[in-house]
């Protein structure tokens, strides 16, 4: 892996790192403000020692290793490493670890229990992985999440190319201000979706909407198939150099393509003859 280690002592107005890129691709503009005022060494980084979630989120990060690497039986290395790109000076992280065996970025995380969820979890923290991922030149990251209703929950999340994109555009636009002095604005761009790997089996008995769609599945599942085989039957009666057939009120069209389109023609009401 080609990775250049951090020194100890750098300064954070140096480089942009995982928590930076969740501002700049957050929805707060007055912190996303105030961190390029931190860049340019205009305010001091703001004190989170009365932050009680981030607090709980640095001293359970021993015991949300511990727990990932006992229930995965998998190793966690290079805690709190910091890494700088090969290629961009300024993009760095400082990482709680790298998985062994599978080379994932490794990211042990707090979260309260109410409205929690995988796909909210990886969302929220979508920038910094994908950030940490693309530092170290890693396709693959792991949320290990610990909440405070006593639940730990291993989220997978992938490189996305597509995000990525948004994202370093992003936050090489945000070091153009804090080198020029001009004053950052939001993106004003919904970046894409994050995409997590489905792990998960649930029952969805208890939900009166999908009862509803079920019953209306398993309903109209045999009229689909018999709709798709008649599709099939009617386009193999077509000749070959038929550009439109009718008959029996369907039409189907060839584009120049050869793909074939079908729709039900209206009988048309004959007018009642004027008196």
């Amino acid at each position: 892996m080609n990775r250049q280690i951090l020194s100890d002592s750098i300064s954070r107005r140096s480089f942009i790192g995982g928590s930076d890129a969740r501002i700049i691709m957050g929805s707060d503009e007055a912190a996303l403000v105030r961190l390029w005022r931190e860049k340019r060494g205009e305010a001091e980084s703001e004190d989170l020692s009365g932050n009680l979630i981030v607090q709980l989120g640095q001293v359970t990060e021993p015991l949300n290793r511990h727990w990932y690497e006992r229930n995965t039986g998998r190793q966690v290395r290079d805690v709190q490493r910091q890494v700088r790109h090969s290629a961009i000076p300024w993009m760095a992280a400082t990482l709680d670890g790298i998985v062994d065996g599978t080379e994932a970025v490794f990211e042990a995380k707090f979260m309260l229990p109410w409205s929690f969820s995988e796909e909210a979890a990886a969302e929220k923290y979508m920038a910094q992985v994908q950030h940490n991922m693309w530092v170290t030149h890693l396709r693959s990251s792991v949320l290990s999440i610990i909440t405070g209703g006593g639940k730990w929950v291993e989220v997978t999340i992938p490189m996305d190319p597509l995000y990525l994109t948004v994202l370093v555009s992003a936050e090489k636009k945000f070091w153009r201000c804090v080198q020029s002095g001009e004053v950052p604005h939001l993106i004003m761009a919904e970046p894409p979706r994050p995409r997590i790997e489905a792990l998960r089996i649930v029952d969805m008995s208890s939900s009166n909407s999908w009862a509803e769609f079920a019953a209306l599945f398993r309903n109209t599942r045999q009229a689909f198939l018999d709709h798709e085989r008649a599709k099939s039957e009617l386009k193999a009666l077509m000749p070959e150099d038929v550009k439109e057939a009718i008959g029996h009120g369907v039409r189907a069209k060839r584009s120049k393509a050869g793909a074939v389109s079908f729709d039900v023609l209206t009988p048309e009401v004959p007018h009642a003859p004027v008196q």
